[in-house]
């Protein structure tokens, strides 16, 4: 019994358009893991800093506002369409 291959061209132009555009909230979403990341290697020495605690505070704040601008901008396109 043979099985078809299928072919993987990779990502199609919508697809590619689609991570353009939420771009900047995956980008926030690292910043969030990335200071979460550091909240957890601070552990082993000390403890994290107040400063440790506003960088994930100002992350989660910008996931937030981009999250919202996304959803917006979502909302306009849907209704004008």
């Amino acid at each position: 019994m043979r099985k078809k291959l299928v072919r993987l061209d990779g990502p199609s132009r919508a697809d590619l358009a689609a991570i353009d555009s939420e771009w900047p909230l995956i980008e926030a979403e690292l910043s969030v893991l990335d200071a979460e990341i550091a909240l957890i290697n601070a552990a082993d020495h000390g403890g994290p800093s107040p400063l440790d605690w506003r960088r994930l505070r100002r992350a989660e704040a910008r996931v937030t506002r981009v999250a919202a601008e996304l959803a917006a901008r979502s909302a306009v396109r849907k209704a004008v369409a």
